[in-house]
C-alpha cells in the first residue's frame, strides 16, 4: 500500500496533474465527485477528506452529517479527455464515519462485506459485463418525444466511416489508455444501440470498472453533442439495454465452477451457486433491475429472462452456462442475465455473489436445465418444469426484496430501508404519473 500511495504522489508531480477528482456513488450507483488540489492528495492517502454526508441521497442524517473520503490508490487514473493543458487524475473512495469505521451506506464497503465472506470460505469473485446502451441524435433529449437513435444498424454491422462506429471505436481506446482492457465491442440488435464487453477481473474493480466506462461514453458522447443513455428501455418496439454478466468464483489459481468430467463442464460448487440464484432471483432482482423502466425491458420478445430458469445455450434463461472452448476450462463461467445497464454495480454484484454463495452454503440442489425456448411455453407448462418468473414491476420487486433476510444481511440495515424508501417513492410518482400511451388509447374513446 505504501508503495502504490508513493506512486500516486510521485506521478502527480511528474506528470503536472492539476486536479485529482475523489469518486463515489450514492446508494443508487449515481456517480459523484469533488477536487482536490496535489496539495490536499497526501493528506487525502492519510486521513481522508472530510464531507457533507448529508447532501448526497442515502449517506447521512443532516445531524450526523460529515463523513470522510479515503481514496483507494489503486484506483489512480489519468483522465484523458481533459487533454494535455491541465491534466487531471480520478481516484475511487471508500467512505467512512469520523472515527475510520466504514460508513453503513457506502456502496463499495456492501460489495467488500460480501467480498470478504468469499475470501472466508477461499473463494475470489470474478465478473465480466457486457455493457450494452444507445446513442441518440440530440444532445439534449426532449422527453415529450421518443428520442433518435443515431443510426439504423443491427447486430455486428459492418458499416464505414460513420458517427456511431468512430464513437464506439474512440471509446474503446480511451478505455484501454485508462487501463481498463475490453474483450470486444460490437453493434447490437436496436437502432443506435451498442456494446462493450469487458474483460474480467475481481468483482470490486469491475464496479470501479462499470462506473467509469458509463462516464467515458457519455462524455466522448457529449463532445460529438450525442446523447448516450444507460436507460434499460428507451425506445418501444426494440430490445433494451441489458448487462448480462459473467460470474465465476476461484480457489488460488483453480476455477471453482470447472469440472471437466461433468456432462456440463460445472463442479458441485458451480451447479449450488447457480441454485443459489435462481432461487434468490426474485428478492435480488430490484438491486439487479432497480428503476421503473427496468421492467419495461424484462417482457417476452425482446431477448431479455422473464422466467428463473437455467440452461447451456437457451438465451431464454435467467442463468446461462456458455460453452467452454476445447482445452480452456478455466474459462468455465456463468452468465446472470437479469442485470440492466443502469443498475448499482457495487449492489449487483455483492447480491449476486451473496445469493451464489448462499446456494454453496446450504447445498441447494440444482434443478433440471431449461432445454426448451421459455418464451414459447404456457404458464400450465412452465409450472410443471418448475419455472417460476421474475417481478413483472418495480412495485412486485421492492415487495420480494422486503421480505429477503439475505438481501438484508448483504446491503445492512441503513442501505436496505433507505433503498426500499426510496423505490417505494418512485413506484407512487410512477403510479400518479398519466402517460402518453393512456392518453393516446384511452382520449378518443373514452
Amino acid at each position: 500500500m505504501q508503495d502504490t500511495r508513493d506512486y500516486v504522489l510521485r506521478t502527480v508531480e511528474e506528470r503536472g496533474i492539476r486536479f485529482v477528482q475523489l469518486w463515489f456513488t450514492d446508494v443508487l450507483g449515481t456517480p459523484k465527485t469533488f477536487n482536490i488540489t496535489p496539495a490536499e492528495l497526501e493528506n487525502a492517502l492519510d486521513e481522508g477528506m472530510t464531507f457533507d454526508g448529508s447532501a448526497i441521497d442515502g449517506f447521512s442524517r443532516v445531524q450526523e452529517s460529515d463523513v470522510l473520503a479515503r481514496p483507494d490508490a489503486n484506483t489512480f487514473q489519468l483522465i484523458p479527455w481533459h487533454g494535455h493543458g491541465e491534466p487531471v487524475a480520478r481516484v475511487f473512495c471508500d467512505i467512512f464515519n469520523l472515527d475510520q469505521t466504514p460508513f453503513e451506506g457506502c456502496p463499495r464497503h456492501v460489495l467488500r462485506r460480501v467480498l470478504a465472506r468469499a475470501r472466508s470460505s477461499g473463494y475470489t469473485f470474478f465478473a465480466a459485463p457486457e455493457v450494452e446502451y444507445f446513442y441518440f441524435a440530440d444532445l439534449e433529449v426532449d422527453p415529450s418525444r421518443p428520442p433518435r437513435p443515431i443510426d439504423a444498424g443491427s447486430y455486428f454491422d459492418l458499416t464505414g466511416a460513420d458517427r456511431s462506429s468512430d464513437l464506439r471505436r474512440r471509446t474503446v481506446l480511451t478505455l484501454e489508455e485508462m487501463g481498463i482492457p475490453v474483450e470486444h465491442a460490437q453493434h447490437e440488435d436496436a437502432p443506435g444501440q451498442h456494446e462493450i464487453d469487458l474483460r474480467y477481473t475481481d468483482a470490486l474493480t469491475m464496479a470501479d470498472t462499470v462506473m467509469t466506462v458509463r462516464l467515458v461514453v457519455k462524455e466522448l458522447a457529449r463532445q460529438e453533442q450525442i446523447h448516450a443513455s444507460f436507460m434499460p428501455k428507451p425506445l418501444a418496439g426494440v430490445q433494451g439495454s441489458g448487462m448480462h454478466t459473467h460470474l465465476s468464483l476461484w480457489e488460488g489459481e483453480r476455477n471453482a465452477f470447472s469440472d471437466p468430467d461433468d456432462r456440463y463442464g460445472l463442479s458441485e460448487v458451480a451447479k449450488h451457486f447457480i441454485a443459489g440464484l435462481l432461487r434468490h432471483a426474485r428478492e435480488i432482482t430490484a438491486i439487479t433491475n432497480q428503476w421503473v423502466n427496468s421492467y419495461k425491458r424484462l417482457v417476452l420478445g425482446y431477448e431479455a429472462p422473464s422466467h428463473v430458469g437455467w440452461a447451456r445455450n437457451n438465451r431464454s434463461a435467467l442463468v446461462r452456462v456458455p460453452v467452454v472452448k476445447s482445452g480452456k476450462p478455466e474459462s468455465t463461467r456463468i452468465e446472470y442475465r437479469a442485470p440492466d445497464s443502469a443498475c448499482n454495480p457495487y449492489l449487483s454484484f455483492a447480491v449476486m455473489l451473496a445469493a451464489g454463495l448462499r446456494g454453496i452454503e446450504e447445498g441447494y440442489d440444482l434443478g433440471p436445465e431449461a432445454d426448451a425456448n421459455l418464451y414459447d411455453l404456457s404458464p400450465a407448462e412452465l409450472a410443471a418444469r418448475g419455472v417460476g418468473s421474475l417481478p413483472v414491476s418495480l412495485n412486485e420487486a421492492v415487495d420480494e426484496m422486503e421480505q429477503s433476510k439475505l438481501v438484508l444481511e448483504t446491503l445492512g440495515d441503513h442501505v436496505f430501508e433507505w433503498f426500499l424508501r426510496n423505490k417505494r417513492a418512485e413506484w407512487s410518482a410512477y403510479r400518479a404519473e398519466v402517460t402518453p400511451f393512456e392518453r393516446q388509447r384511452y382520449l378518443p374513446v373514452l
